[in-house]
């Protein structure tokens, strides 16, 4: 398990509301084999869907483009070490 969230890895490519308060969220992995690829986009949708006012969640997997380490913030480069 990485000590930083999937916002700071870089993960999240969009977040969309809409006027009915529905929320879809396309969201990445940090490789196609990631052992978290069947439990963490589930995981993301519970805990949108427990935001107050929240209608609806999805969220959608994508490996385009790929992830790579360009898309961590400078917090989570910290964190793991990779200054």
């Amino acid at each position: 398990e990485i000590p930083v969230d999937i916002w700071e890895l870089g993960l999240i490519y969009d977040i969309q509301i809409t006027e009915e308060n529905e929320v879809v969220v396309l969201m990445t992995l940090t490789a196609p084999n990631c052992p978290e690829a069947g439990g963490l986009p589930f995981e993301v949708e519970q805990a949108i869907k427990s935001i107050p006012d929240v209608k609806d969640a999805k969220v959608l997997l994508t490996f385009d483009p790929p992830w790579d380490r360009s898309r961590m913030s400078d917090i989570a480069r910290f964190e793991l070490g990779l200054f």
